[in-house]
């Protein structure tokens, strides 16, 4: 039996407009446990260079740039980085920045770490995103994706928004395909169960 696609969710039209603010301020709270979680996952260190595809309002970017990493944001929605702006303009080495994870606006090398919270079910080119995750990571950088663990991915709304374990254990096999090594999958409970892949530049 083939296993569900990573990117699910590719066909979600995006946040803009007045429903797109009120998500970008919604998602400003509750998310400082899942910006913990991807800073221990990715073993994130102070002066190290982080891209996040998909930031959102940026309250993961803000929580590395507190533990002393420079930081890149790229989000495909302009309203989320006007929020993310907005809401952490005093907040030092940081730059928000319009693009997709298709096309990241980032040179080659540049990042240690490229993470992806909870956007890799939105993702349109799984493929392409990969390698422009590989492109832009120096040699030893990691990738860490995480996604909410889902029971069934044509659920309603919110609940199908997420991963099956099965789509964290093609998500990882796609990986080594583009040029990553050591792929893991882990899983990690608290409030929710999320599904975590980190995998390592060659």
């Amino acid at each position: 039996m083939t296993s569900p696609a990573p990117n699910h969710h590719a066909s979600h039209p995006g946040f803009s407009g007045a429903s797109g603010l009120f998500a970008a301020v919604s998602f400003l709270f509750g998310r400082d446990r899942a910006a913990e979680l991807a800073i221990d996952v990715a073993a994130l260190q102070p002066g190290e260079r982080l891209v996040d595809v998909g930031c959102g309002p940026g309250v993961a970017v803000h929580h590395a740039r507190s533990l002393g990493a420079t930081a890149i944001g790229v989000d495909p929605a302009p309203v989320m980085l006007r929020v993310a702006r907005a809401r952490w303009r005093a907040t030092p080495a940081v730059q928000w920045r319009l693009g997709t994870a298709e096309g990241l606006p980032v040179e080659d090398g540049w990042a240690n770490v490229v993470w992806s919270l909870s956007t890799v079910h939105h993702w349109h080119d799984v493929d392409r995103s990969l390698a422009e995750a590989r492109r832009v990571l120096a040699p030893g950088g990691r990738l860490v994706t995480i996604e909410r663990r889902i029971t069934d991915i044509n659920a309603d709304g919110s609940a199908s928004h997420g991963w099956q374990r099965d789509q964290a254990d093609s998500f990882a096999e796609l990986c080594t395909r583009h040029g990553f090594v050591r792929p893991a999958v882990g899983e990690h409970t608290g409030k929710g169960t999320v599904l975590s892949v980190v995998a390592h530049a060659g």
